[in-house]
């Protein structure tokens, strides 16, 4: 790091100064201010989205490069929130406003990844692997656990030792088809993100 002297101090911040003076008054070159800036949304994809950070469920915009063509790797480079949305009408947290920052991260999760009981390494597996191992586990659950009937000999039709943690940044009519379909397998532990 070098230290300025008084007198290097006030040489810099004079021609400074002088400089920024002379541009005001008209003295700076005419291609520079006549050319006219391109917006930075022009050739972009719009894309409407809920943000994930919370249960707020903010409507946001996604702006991306990149036409869909074969060979156009699409890019997201902005985000701010959806002036259209009921929820926040166009405005965001920091953490939503920092949305680009976590979509581009190095460390953010992409893939499912699993780790075998006593291993010590997550492998990746595909999403098909995922949801059907989900689904077997489920549904070994259930048929382990599932109650029929009470002590009473009534029907109860309760699974009690697995639970549900809906997302709250859903729209009603996903909330509606999520909670149906959890209370038709026989859960009754069921609970949402908003609460949390």
């Amino acid at each position: 790091m070098t230290t300025l002297s008084r007198r290097q101090f006030l040489k810099v911040s004079g021609a400074s100064l002088v400089g920024s003076s002379v541009a005001v008054m008209g003295f700076a070159p005419g291609e520079a201010l006549a050319q006219v800036r391109q917006y930075k949304l022009a050739r972009s994809t719009e894309v409407r989205q809920t943000c994930t950070y919370c249960s707020v469920a903010c409507g946001i915009l996604m702006y991306a490069m990149g036409d869909g063509s074969k060979n156009a790797e699409p890019n997201i480079f902005h985000i701010e929130g959806d002036p259209d949305h009921p929820v926040n009408r166009g405005t965001l947290c920091p953490k939503g406003a920092g949305l680009v920052d976590m979509i581009h991260s190095e460390s953010r999760l992409k893939y499912p990844e699993y780790r075998a009981p006593g291993s010590d390494k997550w492998q990746r597996i595909t999403w098909d692997d995922a949801m059907t191992r989900i689904a077997k586990l489920m549904k070994a659950d259930r048929d382990a656990n599932f109650v029929a009937k009470n002590n009473a000999g009534q029907t109860v039709n309760r699974w009690l030792t697995t639970g549900m943690l809906a997302a709250s940044a859903t729209s009603n009519e996903t909330a509606y088809l999520t909670h149906k379909v959890m209370r038709s397998f026989g859960l009754l532990v069921f609970d949402n993100q908003a609460r949390v």
